[in-house]
């Protein structure tokens, strides 16, 4: 009878032991937070509201129950979203921006007070929106290609300094597509095939203009042929056209005198001659 009581007071304590150590681990299991590589934590008191300081990497005590650690990500992150906004010639254009961001860590407190754990959600869509709107009204549709880089570094600079209101850092802005409404392409195409056009008509054009030059030029050369054929006439007088004659029915006699199907009827005689040689 000894023996059991013994046993089941040995038990109880036991027990007790057990009860005692798991209730001690959840204790201090409950006042630990760690906070990971690329985080920190901003700790929220029951009776002291935010506390202004940011808890760095590690493990941490806390107070159960008057106390709760909110972790923040301070790593950079990417957020893309898009707009479509009017150009200064009223045409519509749709852009994607990409950007990268993070929060400032030093200001993570008054971050948490203001915007909550979900800041940049919150701020980058309506910001990138506003300044997209107020960059690309700044120029006309073509602008925005031929000035590309003019209007991706306005973009930029008024980003990251709207951001920085909401103590957001901005470690890089990009637009990563442009693209204009049907009615637009539509002009951009008829364009240039007006300007096809119009180069095909300088072609035609100065291509007229050559040949009138050309004929100008064969008139001018015909003329002056002339002039000097009617001035060696007037100083030679008949001897030289006689002589142009001759020369002429020499050239042809000797034309006649290769060929052997021409034969030759001297005046006077009826007998006929072959210049031509042996069939």
């Amino acid at each position: 009878m000894g023996s059991n009581q013994a046993a089941v007071s040995f038990l109880t304590n036991l027990a007790r032991a057990a009860f005692g150590l798991g209730a001690g681990a959840t204790i201090v299991n409950s006042a630990l937070y760690t906070v990971d590589g690329g985080q920190r934590a901003v700790l929220f008191d029951r009776f002291r509201g935010v506390i202004d300081d940011t808890v760095g990497e590690g493990t941490h005590f806390l107070v159960p129950w008057l106390q709760k650690p909110y972790i923040f990500d301070i790593r950079t992150r990417p957020h893309t979203f898009s707009s479509i906004s009017g150009t200064k010639d009223l045409q519509m254009v749709n852009l994607t921006l990409r950007v990268l961001s993070r929060p400032e860590v030093s200001r993570l407190p008054q971050i948490f007070k203001t915007l909550g754990l979900e800041y940049d959600e919150k701020v980058l869509p309506s910001i990138g929106n506003e300044v997209l709107k107020a960059v690309v009204a700044q120029f006309n549709a073509d602008q925005l290609l031929t000035e590309r880089p003019h209007v991706s570094a306005l973009v930029r600079e008024s980003l990251i300094r709207r951001a920085k209101d909401f103590n957001i850092v901005l470690d890089d802005v990009a637009i990563t597509h442009l693209s204009y409404g049907a009615e637009f392409s539509r002009a951009v195409e008829q364009k240039q095939v007006a300007q096809q056009e119009a180069e095909r008509s300088k072609f035609v054009v100065a291509k007229a203009e050559q040949e009138r030059r050309a004929a100008i030029i064969r008139a001018q050369g015909e003329s002056e042929s002339a002039k000097l054929i009617s001035e060696a006439t007037a100083t030679a007088g008949n001897d030289l056209i006689e002589l142009r004659r001759i020369e002429a029915s020499r050239e042809i006699a000797a034309t006649l005198a290769k060929s052997p199907n021409v034969n030759y009827l001297p005046k006077g005689n009826q007998v006929l001659f072959g210049l031509g040689g042996g069939r």
